[in-house]
């Protein structure tokens, strides 16, 4: 199908393979699967295949927890005002949500406040001083934000206000913020074992400390921030995620309850792609469109109509960020058409007036996808205008940001997904400088799409207890993908079906084993898979119990024609 792409098939490691498989009593296949995954000896690849909630490490493991503990404890305490401020995608809302709840709890007085995306931005307001003064705050609590905010902080600090700050971001100075307490893993500071905790693990493990209990009833909200966030989903994360996706079905939580009613998927098994394509959405959606705050008021609801409804306001703001979204990606794609030299520009610069800020995000993604080079999204105003960036496998996004930092007003964010505000004036000049050193940084190779197959597979291997046997490398996410295989010469035997969104299907054989196989969109191979002499396939098996029968079936990801 991309006969420009590059197939990357890891190294085989036999010798640890066959370590894996007999003390593991797996498959040599499965055991290389584990391999790529960067396990190297039996006991990591036991804690993968078998991940549990006794290896958490210890909340208090974290620097500054102790102290944090205490200046909350004596809030409650003495009945004095807490502040929970978030932010306003799934990370922070869960997070919000998780902390705000735990607090009150404990009978602690405790308000939130989500910073509206386009009025105010990303981060603790500029006008936060007034906003706690105005409602008598003693405490205020960041989940998923605060490190970048220093002038916010060093002013709250003058009016007596203790700061809690819990955020995962990385920190973009020398000097972290006067804080009272800055729980974070990716501080220069800490030494805490596991540096890729989503904001709402960092907020769960202040829960921890605070409760000294494992609140596994929580880790539904936990594995549905992690998830959405797009973090590596290994060492705790796993954890998070497998637990937590484990308790979907059988929620407490009327709104979760409800927005999976709404979404259609009652009485499924949960996976991580649930999670990604269909509740993370939903509940993104009001932070793009319009304010958070009903997403957290759903996630938070007690009662099932109220949550109801606000599941049925959710989707209805999907389906407008949707057509926003179709908008600015197709006057995106004419911008770049008129105004990106990819011979000179291996980074994608745009701006226009009037994009909708909320959708920026997921713009910048799926031209990153599509171009396979960073892509910064700007939506232009008079004076400072926010754009957002997602890059690719080998350009860390967040250091080129510093680099450039003359030029932007502010920035943060992560290697691969960051926010900017910058002033008009001074894109043309960012466009330059940013560019300048993706040349340096960047080979033609790394603007080449690869795909990253895990083990060359002759069909003669496939069957089903290997099949079944995957299942226990879910959920599948960032550093932990799931496994891709490939077989080489194959044709297509018999007829071939299109089905329902040019969905096509037919057989596969290698001359004596024969497998159905699926692809979706890929209904336009369909005269080139049948007038061609072979093609390799790169595809996921999976168990098709389709009418009660259980049989293989190979859910094709790309085809490269012969």
């Amino acid at each position: 199908m991309h006969s420009h792409k590059i197939v990357k098939v890891s190294p085989q490691n036999p010798i640890l393979q066959e370590k894996l498989s007999s003390e593991l009593k797996i498959s040599k296949v499965i055991a290389q699967l584990l391999i790529n995954r960067s396990i190297q000896n039996v006991e990591e690849a036991r804690k993968f295949l078998q991940p549990n909630p006794k290896n958490l490490h210890d909340p208090f493991s974290f620097h500054g927890m102790e102290k944090a503990v205490s200046i909350i404890r004596k809030a409650i305490k003495n009945k004095e005002k807490i502040m929970v401020f978030g932010d306003y995608d799934v990370d922070g809302i869960t997070a919000a949500a998780l902390v705000k709840e735990t607090i009150m709890k404990l009978g602690g007085d405790c308000l939130h406040y989500l910073p509206h995306r386009i009025k105010e931005g990303y981060g603790l307001s500029k006008d936060i001083a007034n906003i706690v003064k105005e409602k008598k705050v003693k405490l205020l609590i960041t989940v998923d934000c605060g490190t970048s905010n220093h002038g916010q902080i060093e002013e709250l600090r003058h009016l007596g206000i203790e700061v809690v700050i819990t955020d995962h971001h990385e920190q973009s100075s020398m000097h972290l913020p006067c804080a009272s307490s800055i729980i974070n893993p990716k501080t220069k500071a800490s030494s805490y074992k596991f540096r890729d905790l989503a904001g709402v693990g960092v907020a769960y493990k202040l829960c921890q400390a605070l409760t000294e209990k494992m609140l596994l009833d929580d880790l539904d909200l936990v594995s549905l921030g992690t998830i959405a966030d797009s973090v590596s989903l290994t060492g705790e994360n796993r954890i998070f995620a497998k637990e937590g996706l484990k308790r979907f079905p059988q929620t407490k939580r009327e709104g979760l309850r409800s927005l999976i009613r709404n979404a259609g998927i009652e009485n499924k098994k949960f996976t991580s792609t649930y999670i990604s394509f269909i509740l993370a959405p939903r509940i993104n959606a009001s932070g793009r469109m319009d304010s958070a705050e009903l997403s957290l008021k759903l996630l938070m609801a007690k009662d099932r109509e109220e949550a109801d409804e606000l599941a049925k306001a959710l989707e209805s703001f999907n389906r407008k960020r949707q057509q926003v979204e179709s908008k600015i990606l197709e006057e995106a794609q004419d911008l770049i058409e008129k105004e990106v030299n990819f011979k000179e520009h291996k980074i994608i610069v745009i701006a226009k007036e009037d994009w909708h800020q909320g959708v920026l995000g997921i713009v910048a993604s799926k031209l990153a996808d599509r171009f396979y080079r960073p892509a910064i999204v700007i939506s232009l105003s008079e004076n400072l205008c926010k754009g957002s960036a997602r890059s690719i496998k080998n350009f860390h996004l967040f250091e080129a940001l510093v680099d450039c930092k003359d030029l932007l007003d502010t920035f943060g964010g992560h290697s691969h997904a960051a926010g900017l505000l910058i002033s008009k004036a001074n894109i043309d000049d960012f466009r330059k400088s940013i560019n300048k050193l993706a040349n340096q940084k960047l080979v033609l190779e790394d603007l080449l799409p690869s795909i990253d197959i895990d083990v060359d597979l002759p069909l003669s291997d496939l069957n089903e207890k290997l099949v079944l046997q995957l299942e226990a490398l879910e959920p599948f996410g960032m550093a932990n993908p799931e496994p891709l295989f490939f077989t080489r010469n194959l044709k297509v035997k018999g007829q071939m079906q299109i089905l329902n969104r040019a969905t096509i299907k037919f057989w596969v054989s290698d001359g004596q084993i024969t497998f159905p196989a699926i692809g979706f969109g890929m209904s336009s191979l369909k005269d080139s898979l049948l007038s061609s002499n072979s093609f390799d396939l790169v595809y996921s098996p999976r168990i098709d119990s389709w009418r009660g029968d259980s049989s293989i079936i190979l859910e094709i990801r790309d085809i490269f024609i012969r």
